[in-house]
């Protein structure tokens, strides 16, 4: 059993893969030596663990890891079950790459395109011949509504809410209208651009946000909520097949 942790910019996850599968998932504000310690109890089958982070972490999380299971820690230099053509390996954002890697691993063969919404919104682009090209960074939903409220003098912080409304008829469900439809939008034009450069376009939709759109886009997508963490398994399963 694989133990796979993901440490984001607004959540932290624990999940556990048994024989390729999803069979468990917790998901923290913070993610503790002791929360950890309690999971692998709860699973005494772990053998194996990846650890994907944009954040800093107590050095005693890797030290416990490290002596207790095979342990990966995805950086730049981990190999990869496909070839990241970014010009900047340094740079890229570890759920990026995974989500790229848990993507193909859907189409294997395809061109594919993830959608990851979350703090950020980013758009992934794997080739046919399983090459990571590239992609997009924009804004997320709650940064957008953050960004209208702390760029402008009189617009209020409103939270997030699904709304069907385009044409808003007070401030709130304006700017509702403006953050999700605005968004949809985007999103659908950015497919149509990857599309036109990628015939036979594979559109993967996650991330936390994912369920503002799965309705609201006129497009064909395939919504796969837990992509990045499907990645690192992928990500740690090659290592672990290819190490002698």
């Amino acid at each position: 059993m694989n133990l796979i942790l993901d440490f984001g910019n607004t959540n932290r996850k624990l999940a556990l893969f048994d024989q390729g599968r999803l069979v468990d998932l917790e998901q923290h504000p913070e993610i503790t030596l002791s929360l950890i310690r309690r999971f692998i109890v709860k699973h005494p089958g772990i053998q194996r663990c990846i650890l994907s982070t944009v954040i800093d972490y107590p050095s005693p999380i890797k030290r416990f890891l490290s002596s207790k299971l095979f342990f990966l820690e995805l950086d730049e230099k981990t190999p990869l079950p496909l070839k990241n053509r970014y010009r900047s390996p340094a740079t890229l954002g570890k759920d990026r790459l995974a989500a790229a890697v848990g993507g193909t691993a859907l189409f294997p063969g395809e061109p594919v395109l993830v959608i990851n919404a979350g703090t950020c919104i980013t758009y992934d682009l794997v080739s046919s011949r399983n090459e990571y090209l590239g992609g997009a960074i924009t804004p997320g939903l709650q940064m957008r509504l953050q960004a209208l409220h702390t760029f402008t003098g009189k617009l209020p912080l409103i939270s997030l809410r699904n709304s069907e409304i385009l044409t808003g008829r007070t401030t709130e469900e304006s700017i509702l209208s403006g953050v999700l439809a605005g968004t949809a939008a985007e999103m659908e034009g950015m497919v149509d651009r990857f599309s036109a450069q990628n015939p036979e376009l594979k559109t993967i939709l996650s991330g936390g946000d994912q369920n503002y759109f799965n309705k609201r886009l006129k497009i064909s997508i395939f919504a796969r909520p837990n992509i990045v963490l499907s990645g690192l398994q992928q990500i740690l399963q090659f290592n672990v097949d290819t190490t002698p």
